[in-house]
């Protein structure tokens, strides 16, 4: 297994790893929504405020992540990890945890201070993030399931609060990834 950043010839192949692993998880619509979310990110995101890593097997694209930056009053390098996918038939491998673990480590190393997520905390706990209040870092939007806010420092530091209202991507911003 390789892991990498995202090519822009990777974009078919992952857009419709989102749409397959989506669909079968949690519905066509769901597929769709998320597919579409992967395209507008890669077509209208500067590149200096999103970060894709892709994991291969061989040839195949088997799995991938997207960090996109998270901007506020205060200028501080944070991002999101948002969306996730890992083929439906390569799923429970330990793929998904060291694809996350790489893109950390490649997010470190260009500077990020910390990364949120908004998931399954028995899921993201396991690469080390952890529930963070509304009130140190308020989400970009309302979010429907509140304790599914993680984050996790990348500089070894505690997370600071950080005042003020919070910024996502264009692409992002949009109540129903919420």
């Amino acid at each position: 297994m390789d892991f990498r950043d995202h090519k822009p010839s990777d974009s078919p192949a992952v857009e419709d790893l989102f749409v397959s692993v989506f669909s079968k998880s949690e519905g066509e619509e769901e597929g769709a929504l998320i597919g579409n979310l992967v395209k507008e990110m890669i077509a209208s995101t500067d590149s200096r405020d999103l970060y894709g890593f892709v994991a291969v097997d061989g040839k195949q694209i088997v799995g991938a992540i997207f960090f996109s930056r998270l901007s506020f009053q205060k200028v501080i390098d944070v991002f999101i990890l948002a969306p996730v996918a890992v083929h439906s038939d390569h799923q429970g491998m330990g793929i998904g945890r060291a694809l996350i673990t790489h893109g950390l480590q490649e997010m470190q190393r260009r500077g990020a201070s910390f990364v949120t997520t908004y998931g399954d905390p028995s899921f993201y706990s396991r690469v080390g993030f952890h529930p963070i209040s509304q009130d140190a870092i308020a989400a970009p939007l309302e979010l429907s399931q509140p304790e599914g806010w993680l984050g996790q420092s990348l500089t070894g530091d505690a997370i600071e609060t950080i005042p003020g209202r919070c910024t996502c991507v264009k692409a992002l911003d949009n109540p129903a990834y919420w």
